[in-house]
């Protein structure tokens, strides 16, 4: 008997395209999720769908309704989605597609009213740096996509091969600049394919790529 494909992407768990919610609380919990995606190269989203595997099901007409909401109303640019339900017996299991976006960077709307921009990091969507936020505008060309490699780029790239790993605060120090001369330098190295930013909960990193 062949296995449902919802039932393999649940079996293969959460990722960086995977994301479960057992239902949707509220709007702007929701359009963290979605944003992350779109800044990302799209996912799936799973409601009804508990984080150890298991099915519990949903009342779809309100959980759609939230989709919706979060979609249109508390990410920007609007993102559209696809949605579909799936029957499980007496369970329902919303599946929502949501693409790559084309506009990057896209903004979460919080409880407060603030806006943020989110990106996805293995299971997780994790709030974007500065550094993150700016690479996206550029490569969505809402930036000065002009790279110089003077002299501070070359000791940077060494330090690097060397160290593996730096952050912001030891790349100010090893070439006396401030927070804001090094960031922009990141973020043409980072656009450039030569660098790589890590993002985790509490810090951001950098390496060779």
């Amino acid at each position: 008997m062949a296995v449902h494909p919802l039932f393999l992407k649940i079996a293969g768990g959460e990722s960086e395209v995977l994301d479960f919610k057992k239902t949707i609380s509220s709007a702007s919990k929701i359009a963290k999720t979605l944003s992350a995606f779109a800044n990302h190269k799209g996912g799936t989203l799973l409601i009804g769908v508990n984080d150890n595997k298991t099915i519990s099901g949903v009342r779809s007409e309100d959980e759609r309704y939230m989709l919706d909401l979060a979609a249109q109303f508390y990410v920007k640019p609007e993102i559209t989605l696809e949605i579909i339900e799936w029957e499980f017996g007496d369970k329902s299991v919303l599946e929502a597609k949501i693409p790559e976006g084309k506009d990057k960077p896209y903004y979460a709307k919080d409880e407060e009213g603030n806006w943020w921009v989110h990106i996805r990091v293995k299971d997780q969507s994790l709030l974007a740096s500065k550094i993150v936020v700016d690479v996206l505008k550029r490569n969505s060309g809402k930036g000065t996509n002009i790279i110089r490699f003077t002299d501070h780029e070359k000791d940077v790239l060494k330090f690097m091969e060397k160290q593996q790993k730096v952050n912001l605060k030891e790349i100010c120090k090893l070439l006396n600049i401030s927070r804001w001369r090094a960031q922009k330098m990141l973020v043409s190295l980072i656009s450039a394919g030569v660098v790589r930013s890590h993002t985790t909960e509490k810090t951001e990193f950098y390496t060779l790529s």
